[in-house]
């Protein structure tokens, strides 16, 4: 028969999982898959405990500042396809985003390179405003057509949600946050990431692409397995009725 443990008070401590997500801000899976993963929070128990840290990849390091071709025609290049197949492609991407509540406009996005747009969220993570500048950039790109490429588009997008504008120009200006991304990069590349989004949970589990909410729960769930508080000190035994010296109640008469 297995002896009845009992957990002593005071000899846990409530972990913490740490989720470590490599995305780009021009990847449209990368907001889903955000959307994705806030979806299976709130399914989890445990959400408070959870701290989420965006880390840069670029999907196309080499992309120009700025580009005047259509996402279509970029797309159709890409993939050897015609326009009309590309718009096909584009079509069936915002269908899918709409499940998830996100508005994608292709038809108006400004392609740019997300270079600046990385070092940005890296500011914002020393201001705790990370997840905040980082949804916002990604709403700016997908839904309302801005173009990232711009310093001073990207300081009144974080000024909007908190930052300093001056603070946030003179960091790009500066390319101050510049080897932050690079050492993301690294990482990514040590992992072996080749596709975005990317997350690292507890530093063990590894979820490529934007897996649906219940396969991240499930993970969230397994990470919390492993890190669940067990207790420095275990009583073994039936407790009730055993004999023991308790407040003094033993104590040896004095000699004095």
């Amino acid at each position: 028969m297995n002896a009845p443990l009992t957990a002593l008070p005071g000899t846990s401590v409530s972990p913490r999982v740490t989720v470590d997500v490599w995305s780009d801000i021009a990847c449209p899976w990368c907001y889903i898959g955000k959307r994705r993963f806030e979806a299976a929070l709130r399914q989890f128990p445990q959400a408070g405990q959870v701290d989420v840290a965006w880390h840069s990849f670029e999907l196309d390091p080499a992309a120009p500042q700025a580009s005047a071709t259509s996402t279509r025609d970029i797309l159709a290049q890409k993939y050897g396809r015609t326009p009309a197949q590309a718009q096909e492609m584009l079509d069936t991407m915002t269908a899918t985003a709409a499940q998830e509540g996100l508005e994608y406009h292709f038809e108006t996005q400004q392609r740019a390179n997300t270079f600046l747009a990385h070092q940005l969220l890296h500011l914002a993570a020393e201001h705790g405003r990370q997840d905040a500048v980082k949804e916002r950039l990604l709403r700016a790109f997908f839904t309302e057509g801005a173009y990232l490429g711009d310093i001073d588009v990207l300081a009144a997008l974080a000024a909007e949600v908190g930052l300093d504008a001056t603070e946030v120009r003179a960091a790009l200006e500066q390319q101050t946050y510049a080897q932050a991304v690079r050492q993301d990069e690294a990482q990514a590349q040590a992992y072996g990431i080749s596709g975005v989004p990317f997350f690292v949970l507890g530093g063990k589990y590894g979820v490529s692409g934007a897996q649906p909410a219940e396969t991240l729960l499930g993970a969230l769930q397994q990470v919390w397995s492993d890190l669940a508080p067990q207790p420095a000190l275990q009583r073994i035994g039936d407790v009730s009725g055993a004999e023991d010296c308790e407040d003094g109640f033993c104590a040896l008469p004095s000699n004095g």
